[in-house]
């Protein structure tokens, strides 16, 4: 089996030459429950309290959203991360988003989004599904959609570093070992592998474990 990876420790490459690009690049996998869980409080409530949404019309938009992340989550992995530009410019740009990633998939550091990415990226997922759903209807939803995107970030993290024994979480842990140790270019989704069986990116059957390389 090819080596698709530079480094499995647990060890972090220094990205930017300038020293605040390179903090930023930097994160501790806790940072993104500090920062969205206070938006996602925020959303629920003004949807209750200021346009009086019912609570079970606000927890079918709340799954709703959250089922619209995993949709998002994978086509993101698949089409936008996993995209390989022609140009130079564009490979770097590749490589700070994703390839990284795959080439540390152990740094610890920038294994969740660092809010100065996920913070604009969620305010153009905002607009859009503001602009499709109107002011009362996207609050509830796109809380929903920021419960997933956290959901997939933290077993992102989790799936890479903690010490896993549940049947459930080992099997999504397999998917994504596979992703990285076996073949980058199949099991897209993160958190969840029911969008790679709809479009045919899993794994086949046989050959179901993968163990981790150990440095």
């Amino acid at each position: 089996m090819p080596k698709n990876y530079v480094s499995n420790k647990d060890e972090t490459i220094r990205l930017f030459e300038n020293d605040f690009l390179e903090a930023l690049s930097r994160i501790h996998w806790s940072v993104p429950l500090w920062v969205f869980l206070p938006i996602i409080s925020f959303l629920l409530f003004r949807g209750f309290y200021i346009y009086y949404l019912s609570i079970s019309g606000s927890l079918l938009l709340v799954l709703a959203g959250i089922i619209v992340w995993t949709f998002t989550e994978y086509i993101l992995h698949r089409f936008v991360f996993h995209y390989i530009p022609r140009s130079e410019w564009g490979k770097r740009i590749h490589f700070l988003i994703h390839g990284i990633h795959h080439d540390y998939p152990k740094d610890s550091k920038r294994l969740v989004m660092p809010p100065s990415i996920s913070l604009p990226l969620a305010s153009l997922f905002f607009i859009l599904f503001h602009s499709l759903m109107g002011n009362a209807f996207v609050l509830p939803f796109f809380a929903g959609f920021l419960i997933g995107y956290l959901f997939y970030d933290i077993t992102h993290y989790a799936i890479h570093h903690f010490n896993i024994h549940n049947r459930f979480w080992l099997a999504i842990k397999n998917h994504h070992s596979k992703h990285h140790y076996q073949n980058p270019g199949l099991g897209y989704g993160v958190s969840q592998p029911t969008w790679d069986y709809v479009f045919g990116t899993t794994f086949p059957e046989i050959n179901s474990i993968v163990n981790e390389p150990v440095e």
